[in-house]
């Protein structure tokens, strides 16, 4: 049950606190991708948010195993870190040269500052959703 409860700790905290935080950026400069992506993506065609949250849900189970035995700010400092490093990490060698986009889009500093910046809002965003979910006290039950 408890990967039930990241899982969805993890898509919310996409859909939330990620895409929250898209959404500032573009705000400060309209070069940055707008939020809440409808597009549709192969191979289901369902729509780019919702994908990424799907895989958010995912990147949340494994999140929830390095920092669940932490307590107090080193919960929320493994939160952050790990949620920041982990996918950002993953995006930038694995995801975008599969997609023809070359790692870190060339290296680009706005793209790794910015993934680093998404995935640390979306860590946190687990972090705390996690603890205000019933039996989820920042401890695993299981």
């Amino acid at each position: 049950m408890q990967h039930v409860k990241v899982f969805a700790a993890g898509y919310i905290a996409t859909l939330l606190f990620h895409q929250g935080m898209l959404y500032m950026l573009h705000m400060a400069n309209p070069e940055v991708p707008a939020p809440f992506n409808m597009a549709p993506v192969p191979p289901l065609g369902v729509p780019a948010v919702i994908s990424l949250a799907f895989w958010g849900g995912l990147w949340g189970n494994l999140l929830w195993l390095l920092m669940q035995n932490s307590s107090g700010s080193g919960y929320w400092t493994r939160a952050i870190l790990i949620g920041a490093i982990g996918p950002s990490a993953v995006a930038l060698f694995v995801v975008m040269p599969l997609k023809g986009l070359g790692v870190a889009m060339g290296w680009n500093p706005q793209i790794i500052v910015g993934a680093l910046i998404l995935n640390a809002a979306w860590g946190l965003g687990v972090g705390i959703i996690m603890k205000l979910l019933p039996g989820s006290s920042g401890k695993s039950s299981e």
